[in-house]
């Protein structure tokens, strides 16, 4: 399973999640940061996953229970994402 986060580097809600995502982390939650704007390898593993769900970022992707969420979240809902949950 990877959890998977796409974000942009000059994105204000994706620096606005990055302090809850380094949190999670150091909590033992594996997920995989990837910046999309400045990475084209990782721009088209964005278009990938995504396949229209948002559009943007950030996006957040669980490759194992294929739940997904768009923009912003606290840390509850990222939480029950990582876990598998449909949030």
């Amino acid at each position: 399973m990877a959890l998977l986060e796409f974000y942009g580097a000059e994105c204000a809600h994706c620096m606005k999640m990055m302090p809850t995502i380094d949190r999670l982390i150091k909590e033992g939650i594996a997920i995989e940061k990837l910046e999309t704007w400045h990475d084209e390898a990782n721009a088209e593993k964005l278009a990938e996953y995504d396949r229209g769900l948002c559009g943007g970022v950030p996006f957040f992707y669980n490759t194992e229970s294929k739940h997904w969420i768009c923009g912003e979240a606290d840390k509850e809902t990222l939480r029950k994402w990582a876990k598998g949950d449909k949030v």
